[in-house]
């Protein structure tokens, strides 16, 4: 997992696969402006979704994991709160992988819990859970699904 500003994203373009090119659309485009929608910078294998979100609360949360693409999550217009587990910590699956969504849920209490401002990413791999969108309001956000290399 990885937890940054964006001003320092250049410095992960070699780990993160599609970074650098999502970087580019994000610093050339008011994300804030365009529509809620799902934009395909690189066919399959670097998707854009630009979502508004109603905040959920903590309890209702589930951990999930994927194993085709790496998250990179953004919070445009607010702080968003994240949970956080190793995926080899996570025992209880409750929703078994379904690889058509890229998806497997998990009933474990997560590791960690910290806030993701605004102007920061946070990037989650295939062997991290994680569970988002929890925050006080409805907010816009971004979520890059990067295929994993």
């Amino acid at each position: 997992m990885i937890l940054d500003k964006l001003e320092n994203a250049d410095w992960y373009f070699g780990c993160v696969p599609g970074f650098q090119q999502f970087m580019k659309f994000f610093n050339d485009n008011d994300l804030e402006e365009l529509p809620a929608c799902k934009i395909k910078l690189d066919g399959q294998d670097l998707i854009v979704n630009i979502c508004d979100q109603t905040a959920k609360d903590e309890k209702d949360c589930k951990l999930e994991a994927h194993k085709d693409y790496i998250d990179i999550q953004i919070p445009l217009t607010t702080s968003e709160t994240m949970l956080w587990s190793s995926l080899e910590d996570c025992q209880n699956v409750i929703k078994e992988y379904d690889e058509g969504k890229d998806v497997e849920l998990y009933g474990d209490k997560p590791a960690a819990r910290f806030s993701v401002p605004r102007g920061y990413f946070a990037v989650f791999f295939p062997t991290d859970a994680h569970a988002a969108g929890i925050a006080s309001s409805t907010f816009r956000k971004i979520i890059v699904k990067a295929k994993v290399e």
